[in-house]
């Protein structure tokens, strides 16, 4: 193989496989220009991959925050059917107190 393809840059080498040979040649440099473009370019493949993983990392950071949305979605729906849930939240929250109580603050 090795032998193939340093042949394959001799011309002299061609004989009756002259345009194959020459198709391939031009197929090399087309593919290698082709990826240097690609890879030096603006908007090229690295660009893409980098998009690639922001777009990944955004879709975790979605469905996270959908799962954080339900949660708290969860919460108010309990809190505005149970009082005293509501109320307990709004004591430990808010320090919230009814008229008689001691309210204690302890950091």
């Amino acid at each position: 193989m090795a032998k193939y393809s340093k042949d394959l840059w001799d011309r002299e080498k061609d004989g009756g496989r002259k345009e194959q040979r020459s198709f391939l040649r031009y197929a090399i440099v087309a593919t290698a220009l082709f990826l240097i473009f690609m890879l030096v370019k603006k908007d090229g493949i690295i660009t893409w991959v980098q998009a690639g993983f922001t777009l990944q990392r955004q879709r975790r950071q979605i469905e996270q925050l959908k799962k954080e949305n339900d949660a708290m979605d969860r919460k108010i729906r309990t809190m505005s059917l149970d009082k005293d849930t509501l109320e307990r939240y709004a004591r430990e929250q808010f320090y919230f107190a009814e008229p008689g109580d001691d309210v204690y603050i302890i950091e």
